[in-house]
């Protein structure tokens, strides 16, 4: 894939996940409030964080496991 790809959906993604955290952060929920927010500073394309291809593949099933409950709680 080109790198844009990757760029555009780390925006997007950062974005979604602010979204989420404002909505978790309006119906009192700490907890996922802090999860969303601290997803949306990991994966900003601004400033990267470096973990590695392994830690990332493990970050992003972790994510995709979350959004697949939370679709499902809501």
């Amino acid at each position: 894939m080109p790198y844009g790809y990757y760029e555009l959906l780390r925006t997007v993604s950062m974005v979604l996940f602010i979204i989420y955290g404002i909505n978790s952060n309006k119906k009192g929920e700490e907890l996922w409030t802090f999860f969303w927010f601290g997803s949306a500073i990991l994966i900003n394309p601004i400033f990267k964080i470096a973990l590695g291809r392994l830690l990332w593949n493990v970050v992003d099933i972790i994510w995709a496991a979350i959004l697949v409950y939370r679709s499902k709680d809501r």
